[in-house]
């Protein structure tokens, strides 16, 4: 459909979902209601994150009944906050909400945070988790050491209690959008471009079906991401770490020195052995801070696009979509850096 024909949208929900067969028709059941009430025109841009189970075709079965519906592909696994960033460029809303799948986030927020970001003409709106009792002890407290961090490191602005539930406006969104960074993690990105704000209370839910995407090693790397994507910090704990095994190769070299002198040296291992370890052990660390941010930076000399697009049910044609034969492939062709 030629740009000047496309019917002007209101608010972008953007969803990304990852292997979420199981929880679709949970999602679009309470989803949908909440949308067709508020009485603006809206599209729910559902993201594919390479699933590999029955997502996808669960989608377009359900797009068949509901023209808002909108479903981008992607050719694989590219992680949540990627996903994310795929549904970003392809939203046309005025306003883009971006919410998951699994329903810990209640939909049923949505027109409450719409209605204050117009009131109160603020361009971010934050949903924020007023209790969390839903989440198990080893969750809350991860990430209450997660948030405790990033508001040290990034700023005070970061919220402890908002994760990629919130609404943004067309300013904001097109901001993310001209970023250059491989690996955006928006939930610190967004707070710290200084956008007037607002927050909206709600109680985080169970995950209404199947099992969570963000398991240990994935809340790992997003700390990662996290840290060296907004922080020079590690690098001045690596020169401190430095600092301080000189410090002590310098005691002890002193106290070998005066052992010698006194003729008190006693032949053994267990000195030499331990400050082989100590000092092995902090140029490990060191390096492998350092690598890091080298390997950040050659991730972005590289300039390969995020992700490619396999479909999107808004410019192929629907008889394509459903045999997936003759698909309309889309690349963001944006350099990564």
């Amino acid at each position: 459909m030629p740009q000047s024909l496309v019917p002007p949208v209101t608010l972008s929900v953007v969803t990304p979902m990852y292997n979420e067969r199981e929880a679709v028709d949970h999602f679009v059941g309470r989803l949908r209601p909440v949308l067709d009430a508020l009485d603006v025109a809206y599209e729910v841009v559902a993201v594919d994150d390479g699933s590999t189970d029955a997502t996808v075709s669960r989608l377009l079965q359900l797009r068949a009944d509901w023209a808002e519906l909108r479903i981008v592909s992607l050719r694989r696994n590219v992680g949540h906050q990627t996903a994310l960033r795929a549904g970003l460029r392809a939203a046309r809303g005025d306003y883009v909400i971006s919410i998951d799948a699994d329903l810990q986030d209640p939909p049923e927020v949505i027109g409450e945070m719409l209605a204050k970001a117009l009131t109160e003409k603020v361009d971010v709106v934050y949903g924020v988790r007023s209790d969390r009792s839903t989440d198990t002890a080893f969750k809350r407290n991860t990430a209450g050491l997660y948030y405790w961090m990033m508001r040290r490191l990034v700023g005070p602005w970061v919220s402890d209690q908002a994760g990629d539930f919130r609404l943004m406006s067309r300013a904001v969104v097109d901001v993310l959008n001209e970023l250059a960074e491989p690996r955006p993690v928006y939930r610190l990105v967004v707070p710290s471009l200084g956008f007037a704000s607002a927050e909206v209370p709600y109680v985080r839910e169970e995950r209404v079906a199947g099992n969570t995407k963000y398991p240990l090693s994935r809340m790992i790397r997003l700390t990662f991401d996290s840290v060296t994507g907004f922080s020079a910090a590690p690098l001045k704990i690596a020169t401190w770490l430095g600092l301080l095994s000189f410090l002590l190769c310098v005691v002890l070299i002193v106290t070998g020195l005066v052992a010698w002198g006194t003729g008190g040296v006693v032949p053994g291992w267990t000195s030499l052995y331990i400050a082989v370890l100590l000092l092995g052990g902090v140029q490990l660390i060191c390096l492998g801070l350092l690598g890091e941010y080298v390997g950040r930076i050659y991730m972005a000399t590289q300039s390969r696009p995020p992700f490619l697009v396999s479909f999107d049910t808004a410019t192929t044609a629907p008889d394509s979509v459903e045999s997936l034969d003759a698909v309309t492939v889309v690349a963001d062709t944006r350099p990564a850096a």
